[in-house]
């Protein structure tokens, strides 16, 4: 595999997606982590900070690169020119609509394919929302997300109260 690309919305970034960046990074000659600005979504980061964080925690691994971007994956993984997308699952739930969106792209983009990682045993339950209520009643996050970031979730709190 050449160049993957890793999409989404990373708000904020957990210790699941970083075991899924690094697993991907290492199959890959160039992983390029997509950070989803979604308009029809309001995050606790904003673009710029989660791929600050990424940056942040990735910057040990001299493949990944961290980019921005909105519209459709497809165009992104194009425009990067890379060969393949990188998908995470926790769960059975995760996987019909993760198929209905590779295979979409797949119409669109037959010379892309998408791989599924299943997501680490320890991490299988761990979510970013999860994440997020836990640290609005100012829950111990440390076993979920890496330590700068739960800083940054610390002060975003902090901030919003």
């Amino acid at each position: 595999m050449k160049t993957a690309v890793y999409p989404g919305s990373f708000d904020p970034v957990t210790l699941g997606h970083l075991d899924i960046i690094e697993r991907s990074a290492r199959m890959s000659d160039q992983l390029i982590i997509g950070v989803l600005n979604n308009n029809s979504k309001t995050p606790l980061f904003s673009v710029q900070e989660r791929v600050n964080m990424l940056k942040e925690i990735t910057k040990d691994l001299g493949n990944v690169e961290v980019k921005a971007f909105a519209g459709l994956l497809i165009d992104f993984v194009r425009a990067n020119q890379a060969d393949v997308v990188v998908r995470g699952l926790r769960a059975v739930t995760d996987f019909e609509y993760e198929l209905q969106l590779a295979q979409t792209n797949r119409v669109i983009a037959p010379e892309v394919d998408t791989i599924f990682l299943t997501t680490n045993l320890k991490y299988s339950y761990l979510s970013s929302s999860i994440v997020k209520e836990i640290a609005f009643y100012d829950g111990d996050i440390s076993a979920f997300v890496p330590a700068s970031v739960a800083e940054c979730i610390r002060r975003k709190m902090a901030d919003r109260k």
